[in-house]
């Protein structure tokens, strides 16, 4: 399939067995809705991946921080291989537009919800792993999801970290309002602003107040570390 071949070019690796990569992007939604049978789907490979996922990001912080205690070192595994640290490593990869999904889901967001990026995610890196070898699915992982490593535990734990800093470096207080809500129901998108006392700082958008909160607190701190307002070691920002 052409928007397969797509796939391939983007994340630089080719399939010798096509199936593998047909499977790893099919959502179960989509397998159900054209009666393809419980192994049709990418959930048996999304297993694999995460197995996969673990052991190459476990070696490769073992190494990068030698100094760090185990405690420290499972903190910020837990903060790369999390459910909204995979879906946002996906985004540079447009995986959400590969997707099979089912007509339902696909009608709901799915492409963009990120229980179902990132189980796409570790599905991908599973299915490279039957298909080239442990070799090609740690070249992927390197490339894709242990990259700016500072950047992605700043966005899993942007919330706190925000929240920290106000409380240490500024006498006015922080607040999350809501601008506004977009979508039917079933289908609804969050959209929020930060606001550092009467300052309005980064917006999120997400399909829960929290994911949108999440969003918006991680785009302040790179705002205000832009600003030289805080200093947050090794985060280089553009």
């Amino acid at each position: 399939m052409k928007i397969q071949r797509e796939f391939e070019e983007k994340i630089g690796y080719c399939f010798q067995r096509k199936r593998l990569l047909s499977q790893a992007l099919t959502h179960s939604s989509y397998a159900n809705e054209r009666h393809l049978g419980k192994m049709a789907d990418n959930e048996r490979l999304e297993f694999l991946g995460d197995a996969v996922l673990e052991i190459v990001t476990s070696d490769f912080l073992y190494f990068k921080y030698p100094k760090y205690p185990e405690g420290e070192l499972t903190r910020l595994r837990a903060s790369i291989v999390c459910e909204p640290t995979l879906a946002f490593c996906t985004r540079d990869l447009e995986l959400g537009r590969y997707l099979l999904l089912g007509k339902g889901e696909d009608m709901t967001g799915g492409r963009e919800r990120d229980s179902i990026l990132s189980d796409a995610m570790e599905a991908v890196i599973g299915a490279i792993y039957l298909d080239g070898g442990f070799a090609s699915a740690k070249e992927f992982v390197h490339r894709f999801v242990l990259t700016d490593i500072e950047h992605k535990q700043l966005f899993y734990d942007s919330k706190t970290i925000l929240q920290e800093i106000i409380q240490g470096n500024f006498e006015e207080g922080l607040k999350y309002h809501l601008l506004g809500e977009e979508g039917p129901d079933h289908d609804k998108k969050f959209i929020v602003e930060a606001w550092i006392g009467e300052t309005p700082y980064g917006k999120g958008c997400g399909r829960t107040k929290k994911g949108a909160e999440q969003e918006a607190a991680y785009k302040t701190l790179i705002q205000l570390k832009k600003q030289g307002r805080i200093n947050i070691p090794h985060l280089a920002v553009e």
